[in-house]
């Protein structure tokens, strides 16, 4: 048990919706996309931020931002709690910034209540958790965790040609003083509060969900090669036409694939024909794909069943699928679970287990450490969207119960 003093909830929502100025949008929403100039500003206020509570500043070379209270044995691995701030072109305020905020204010009222911890306590603002600019995307938390290379990530680019290392390195020159701190540093514990993004706890009627895991999620690029030809000339039996070989693979996937069963989360999210004129028999089609489901095996066995559509389908044009993502199915740890219900429950907060159908940082932190994540409500579920809104009651519940978990944990380390 902990005796964690109360948060501020206006200091906790004035810095969220300070922070929520960078980058907004006229309809409410923010555009703070990875490593532009936005994400660069919005490091400058969080860093103001850190040297008004006295905390330490770092960042690694995978461009996630550190802010530590520090311990008074700087040899153990620091207790970390954080999220992202990047968002979506069209994102709200909510999504990953409550996170980092709700872990500042956390630490702060520790740090303001007097109590000095064993390990350091850092918060952590992970590099490109969305992927909208570079995908895929949680590249920070995938470098730290030894999920990806830096090498790797550096050479993805943008839509307009922009690598990841002319970015990355844009935004460490605006931060030359900034010490770095070793890639994939040993860690105590993870925790992450994020909005659900889904309608569950709303639907429910409670504040605080214990994430139970991550649905696992496969995604692919596919290129279908075709060859143009005119639209009046060229006989139906004679043509390489890629958009109709994909339209063939469609037909197949959603019900082969999507209708597998009630849990699979199946999606061609993206589309591009070229020469995408309208005389000209399409050439090539390049598309996305995500596929979740929370059972291990159903996921592969529906990713195995899905290449496979492609291929038989393909002909007479070429294809190459890329898989991007490979992420199995995760848990999260029994006893930090154990400790975010304990919270929960001191405080009367209605609390219940979730499992998370979307994918957060935490899921590759979960591969290094003990981790766990604390869910509040969005409303209508509604995330990656102007309209995005959490309740700033949820958000300070959410945040008590993460400064509690971390007290505790505290609490434990001086009394060992």
């Amino acid at each position: 048990m902990t005796t964690t003093p109360p948060i501020s909830p206006e200091r906790l929502m004035a810095r969220l919706m300070r922070l929520a100025e960078i980058g907004a949008l006229p309809k409410g929403g923010v555009d703070r996309q990875a490593l532009t100039a936005g994400e660069i500003e919005a490091w400058r206020l969080i860093l103001s931020w850190a040297e008004e509570e006295g905390l330490e500043a770092a960042c690694d070379d995978a461009g996630s931002l550190f802010l530590t209270l520090p311990g008074t044995d700087r040899a153990l691995a620091p207790l970390l709690a954080g999220s992202h701030i990047d968002t979506q072109p069209t994102g709200g305020k909510y999504d990953g910034a409550a996170g980092v905020m709700a872990a500042l204010e956390a630490v702060v009222t520790l740090k303001r209540a007097g109590v000095t911890p064993r390990r350091d306590l850092t918060i952590v603002a992970w590099m490109n958790e969305e992927g909208s600019r570079f995908a895929p995307g949680m590249m920070g938390s995938e470098a730290f965790a030894g999920v990806r290379s830096l090498a790797e990530i550096r050479a993805v680019t943008d839509a307009e040609g922009v690598s990841v290392a002319t970015a990355l390195d844009a935004l460490h020159a605006a931060f030359p003083d900034l010490p770095r701190l070793p890639l994939g540093f040993p860690v105590a514990a993870y925790l992450e509060l994020h909005i659900e993004q889904g309608p569950v706890l709303e639907a429910e009627g409670k504040v605080v969900g214990v994430v139970t895991g991550i649905q696992g999620k496969k995604t692919w690029e596919g290129v279908i090669e075709g060859s143009p030809g005119h639209a009046g000339t060229l006989a139906m039996a004679e043509r390489r036409d890629a958009l109709a070989a994909f339209a063939r693979m469609a037909h197949r996937l959603y019900p082969e694939v999507g209708g597998h069963d009630d849990q699979v989360m199946f999606t061609i999210g993206r589309l591009v024909m070229e020469p995408n004129a309208p005389s000209v028999v399409p050439a090539r089609v390049t598309f996305r794909v995500d596929l979740r489901h929370p059972d291990g095996a159903a996921l592969d066995l529906l990713g195995a069943r899905f290449e496979a559509i492609c291929a038989e389908e393909t002909a007479p044009c070429g294809l190459a699928l890329t898989r991007l993502v490979d992420a199995p199915p995760n848990g999260f740890d029994a006893g930090l679970m154990a400790k975010i219900t304990a919270a929960a429950e001191r405080h009367a907060i209605p609390a219940m287990p979730i499992l998370s159908a979307a994918g957060h940082d935490a899921r590759h932190l979960a591969k290094v450490c003990p981790s766990a994540m604390i869910f509040i409500p969005c409303r209508d579920g509604v995330s990656h969207a102007e309209h995005e809104f959490a309740e700033p009651a949820h958000i300070a519940a959410g945040t008590q119960v993460l400064a509690d978990v971390l007290g505790e944990l505290v609490a434990e380390e001086t009394a060992s």
